[in-house]
């Protein structure tokens, strides 16, 4: 576990390199922005979510408490015709665990999952989300993409997140330590006939607040 350049071939400064879940915590290092957990998805799950047709993606935004997810996962797959077959049950489980990881990380009591299909250029812009953190996990397509800023613009180097590796963010109301200028956007792939199939989680202290 470090955060350095040289893991993953592409990992900017203060972007720590996570080895396994628990390593996560890195997170909370003073001076660490953003951790990646270098992992990689099974093939089958793999293969089932590259051939899948955008319209059968399980979607949704929801508010809930971790252990609601997985029964809320198995209805978003059945209003959206997700096939049932093992390849969803590992897609459901790998959502499940992540979501008790993050939550458990942040402390969390409820969080706000979105599921989204995207083949457009939403959030194309570099940016930091205005919250305590955020975990995204791209499960299809090309990954989040970050880099450092050191004047407010555009990072001169951008770092592409890869497919089905989890990437835990600080937002501006992390607790403590400034921001160190890390930015991250969805990659622009309007015009590409490509579709990305992406997990949010945010932490939600209180749901009533959120909605």
């Amino acid at each position: 576990m470090s955060y350095q350049r040289e893991v993953l071939k592409e990992a900017a400064v203060g972007v720590g390199i996570a080895k396994s879940a628990e390593n996560l915590s890195v997170i909370q290092t003073p001076g660490c922005a953003a951790a990646i957990w270098q992992r990689h998805t099974a093939p089958d799950m793999q293969s089932f979510l590259d051939g899948l047709a955008p319209i059968n993606f399980p979607r949704g935004r929801l508010i809930l408490r971790p252990d609601a997810i997985r029964e809320a996962m198995i209805e978003l797959c059945s209003i959206h015709n997700t096939p049932d077959i093992g390849a969803r049950a590992a897609l459901i489980d790998d959502v499940v665990a992540l979501a008790n990881m993050f939550a458990s990380l942040m402390k969390a009591r409820y969080l706000r999952l979105r599921l989204e299909a995207v083949n457009t250029n939403a959030c194309r812009k570099f940016h930091i989300d205005a919250i305590t953190a955020r975990l995204i996990c791209t499960y299809r397509g090309t990954g989040t993409q970050y880099g450092i800023s050191t004047d407010g613009g555009d990072p001169t180097r951008v770092f592409t997140v890869p497919t089905g590796m989890p990437m835990v963010l600080r937002g501006t109301l992390w607790p403590t330590d400034p921001p160190v200028g890390l930015l991250h956007r969805s990659p622009p792939i309007e015009g590409t006939d490509e579709t990305r199939f992406v997990l949010v989680l945010d932490p939600v202290a209180d749901p009533d607040d959120a909605l």
